[in-house]
């Protein structure tokens, strides 16, 4: 098992840094990609698996991570539902469990203000070098150089979740249409994860403007 540091969900929030802006990206979409980031965790620990287009629970988890423990029992505890339904529910409590996680472990700094009614965050990363490592691994992953079956599964399922929103922190938006067979290579040990992550954002997005 990962240690914790390293687990999927931790990753992807540290990778959403935009360290020239000292800001996160992406941050309306942000909460899709840790529930995609746990629900692949669990699909590649043997925890869960497809069934028709449905997660099936099959074993509970060593030692999972605050998100991953809430999402396991939320699976194990319910009837069937579809990748796509694990993704969409209860995104801002995946946000908030991550968060937490991180500064708690001194990776993040999360300073609340109040400059109207509500409190606002602004978070920080307390070790920009380690947002910038991961940046540049996947997008080395993205980009290619390397064969696709050589590259460590996390990497892999890294790149291809950051391919979904585009992750602003790996390449230029223009730049991710350059890259679509590769990433679709790369998204291979999670496929329903990564196709129901990205048809829920596609989803999300035509909403959005049909509402605007």
């Amino acid at each position: 098992m990962k240690a914790p540091s390293e687990s999927l969900p931790r990753s992807i929030f540290l990778l959403a840094f935009d360290l020239r802006k000292e800001r996160l990206a992406n941050r309306g979409e942000l909460g899709y990609l840790l529930r995609a980031a746990a629900l692949a965790e669990l699909m590649i620990g043997g925890n869960v698996a497809d069934e028709s287009g449905r997660v099936r629970p099959v074993r509970a988890p060593a030692d999972p991570g605050p998100l991953q423990a809430a999402l396991w029992e939320q699976i194990a505890g319910s009837p069937p539902r579809s990748w796509r339904q694990w993704i969409r529910k209860d995104r801002s409590q995946a946000f908030r469990l991550v968060r937490d996680e991180l500064e708690a472990d001194h990776l993040i700094r999360v300073e609340w203000r109040r400059p109207l009614l509500f409190r606002v965050a602004r978070i920080t990363p307390r070790r920009p070098y380690l947002s910038r490592r991961l940046a540049e691994r996947v997008g080395r992953a993205v980009r290619g150089g390397q064969p696709v079956e050589r590259m460590g599964e996390d990497i892999r399922v890294l790149a291809a979740l950051a391919a979904a929103v585009r992750l602003k922190a790996v390449l230029p938006g223009r730049e991710w249409r350059q890259v679509k067979n590769r990433v679709e290579r790369l998204s291979m040990p999670v496929e329903p994860v990564a196709t129901a992550l990205r048809e829920n954002l596609e989803a999300a997005g035509a909403a959005s403007s049909a509402g605007g």
